[in-house]
């Protein structure tokens, strides 16, 4: 059975591009719009990896996401890989580093992310 993974992400074409790339390497792919909708989904299509944009609807709404995410109980054990490009278009001067509560998620790739990047990425967090 193909691994699930949820693609969160309100780019239509950075989501076909990811998931004709996942599909091709034989995983099975959803998506969600938003955070909200990401968050619904993860609940009922029990997804075995999450990909999360940060910069939705608003410039924090993936951060929100993966917290909410990380507090339910029918959704903490999914691992998340945080997909973004906030980092280049807010001219941070800092990188975002995964932790237990502020950045619950396993890996945070800044967009764009290379396809062997990704699919290295996506292989370790379903180990």
């Amino acid at each position: 059975m193909a691994k699930k993974i949820l693609l969160v992400d309100d780019d239509a074409d950075f989501v076909e591009a990811t998931a004709t790339l996942l599909e091709a390497k034989g995983y099975a792919t959803v998506s969600a719009g938003n955070g909200e909708e990401g968050y619904q989904k993860a609940k009922t299509e029990k997804p075995d990896l999450i990909l999360l944009d940060v910069m939705m609807a608003t410039d924090s709404e993936g951060f929100e996401t993966a917290r909410k995410l990380k507090d339910d109980a029918a959704t903490k054990a999914i691992p998340v890989i945080m997909i973004t490009g906030v980092r280049k278009a807010k001219n941070l001067p800092f990188k975002f580093e995964p932790d237990a509560d502020w950045l619950p998620v396993k890996a945070v790739l800044e967009k764009p992310v290379k396809p062997e990047v990704l699919l290295s990425a996506v292989q370790k967090a379903l180990s």
